[in-house]
C-alpha cells in the first residue's frame, strides 16, 4: 500500500473511531457500508470502535456495530475488552448488551403455565387475589421505580414497580385501550406448592398457592393518574434500549 493509501486509511479509521466517541451512528454506519473492514481496526493505544462507544456509553453506536459483525473479544493494550470499559465506566446496558443480548431476554421470573390462559374461573379469582403482582405499562413503557442510591450503599438499580389488586383495580377496563394480559405464576412458589402437595390433588375451592403476574397496559391519561399516586415511580422512555437497565430476571 502507498503512503497516501495509507495515511487515507488512517483517516478513515479515525474517522470511525471518532463517530463511535462521538455516538453519531448515521455516520458510522455509512462509513461502514463503504469500508466494512474497518469494523475492528485498532488505533495505537489498541482500542476499537466499539471500545469507543462502549467507553462513552453509546448504546445504538455499540448495537451497530454488534450487528455488523465486530468482534468482542479484543483487547486494547490494557487488556482490556469492550465489555470491560463499560463495566468499569458504569454502562449497565451497554455491557448487557455485549454479554449477550439474547440470553439477557432468555431468563425469567416466571412459568408462563399455558394451561392456565384458557381457564377463566381461575384467571378471573387470580385477578382479585391479594398476592397477584401486576406490571403496569402505557405505551409499551413499563413502570418502574429507582432503587438504592444516595441513601444506600449500593448502586442505584432500575425494578419493575410490583403492584397489587387495590394499587390497579380503579384502571382495570376503564377505556378499551386498557389490556389485561396473564404473564405466568412464579417459580419459586410453584417449586414450593408442588413440594408441599407431595403429588396430592387439590380440590375445587382450594387454594393453589400460586402467585399470578398479570400485564397492564393503560391509556395516557391513566398513565398520569398513576405517576402522581406513586411519586416514586415512572415510565421507562423509551422501552428499548432502556429495559436494558432491568436486572436480568424482570428484563425477560
Amino acid at each position: 500500500m502507498t503512503d497516501f493509501g495509507k495515511n487515507l486509511r488512517q483517516d478513515m479509521v479515525s474517522q470511525l473511531h471518532n463517530f463511535a466517541a462521538v455516538g453519531d451512528a448515521a455516520k458510522l454506519k455509512t462509513l461502514l457500508g463503504r469500508s466494512p473492514s474497518l469494523i475492528n481496526v485498532a488505533a495505537d493505544n489498541g482500542w476499537t470502535a466499539l471500545m469507543y462507544g462502549a467507553r462513552n456509553g453509546h448504546f445504538e453506536v455499540v448495537r451497530i456495530l454488534l450487528e455488523e459483525g465486530c468482534d468482542r473479544s479484543i483487547v486494547n493494550k490494557s487488556r482490556q475488552t469492550a465489555l470491560d470499559i463499560a463495566k468499569f465506566w458504569g454502562y449497565k446496558h451497554i455491557a448487557n448488551l455485549l454479554a449477550n443480548v439474547k440470553d439477557y431476554f432468555g431468563l425469567t421470573l416466571l412459568d408462563r403455565r399455558s394451561d392456565k390462559r384458557m381457564d377463566s374461573k381461575w384467571l378471573s379469582k387470580k385477578q382479585s387475589h391479594p398476592t397477584t403482582v401486576y406490571i403496569v405499562f402505557s405505551n409499551l413503557s413499563p413502570l418502574v421505580t429507582l432503587r438504592g442510591g444516595a441513601e444506600s450503599s449500593q448502586q442505584p438499580e432500575v425494578k419493575l414497580c410490583r403492584l397489587y389488586h387495590k394499587d390497579v383495580e380503579q384502571f382495570m377496563s376503564q377505556t378499551e385501550e386498557d389490556t389485561l394480559i396473564f404473564l405466568g405464576v412464579e417459580l419459586q412458589c410453584q417449586m414450593n406448592r408442588l413440594a408441599a402437595c407431595n403429588g396430592g390433588v387439590l380440590q375445587e375451592d382450594e387454594e393453589d398457592g400460586l402467585v399470578a403476574w398479570f400485564a397492564l397496559s393503560i391509556d395516557s391519561a391513566s398513565a398520569e393518574k398513576f405517576k402522581q399516586k406513586h411519586e416514586d415511580c415512572y415510565f421507562l422512555h423509551p422501552p428499548m434500549p432502556a429495559l436494558l437497565q432491568l436486572p436480568e430476571k424482570e428484563a425477560g
